[in-house]
């Protein structure tokens, strides 16, 4: 869990050969479904994508570029494959307090279901569900919206961002 949302918790290879196969014209392409509920890819589920005129490919990391070893072939980003970008953007103290709130509010619909990845913490505390967010927060989210999503950003070509109340306060089309 401490590495969840970080470049290397992804199956970029995976996601490369489905955006390939996408941007090919094969007439069916699988995607692996992901579920929040059990925090993890759902083994033998999928969704199956048949030709799109547009897809949407969302994704923390997704505008990434990949450190290589000097001796491999090219090897494509995932960003390669896309017409348009755009990159929702907030303040850090609005995304901790739109996550802690968030997590707050799980607690008592989602983490209530004894199947829920994070049941364990509808059963704690308000208190020390609170020191849990915090934790959460500042040791996996703000490390890599830092470290992994914020050196992105400038890849955009469409930088939304956003206000407390989740409306548009500014938009930067970059000139292309």
């Amino acid at each position: 869990m401490r590495r969840k949302g970080f470049p290397e918790s992804y199956d970029r290879s995976a996601l490369l050969k489905f955006l390939t196969d996408i941007k090919g014209g094969e007439r069916e392409v699988r995607a692996p479904i992901y579920s929040h509920f059990f925090y993890d890819v759902m083994p033998g589920q999928h969704v199956t994508v048949e030709q799109p005129d547009i897809l949407i490919v969302e994704g923390l990391n997704v505008l990434q570029t990949s450190h290589q070893p000097k001796a491999a072939k090219a090897v494509p980003f995932v960003s390669d494959f896309f017409d348009f970008s755009i990159y929702i953007d907030a303040e850090e103290q609005v995304l901790q307090r739109w996550y802690l709130e968030r997590f707050m509010r799980l607690r008592e619909t989602a983490f209530r279901d004894p199947g829920s990845y994070f049941h364990k913490f509808s059963t704690i505390s308000n208190d020390k569900a609170q020191e849990i967010a915090k934790d959460l927060w500042q040791n996996i989210n703000l490390e890599n919206l830092r470290q992994n999503i914020l050196p992105t950003r400038p890849r955009a070509d469409l930088i939304l961002t956003k206000g407390t109340d989740h409306s548009i306060e500014t938009v930067a089309l970059r000139k292309i």
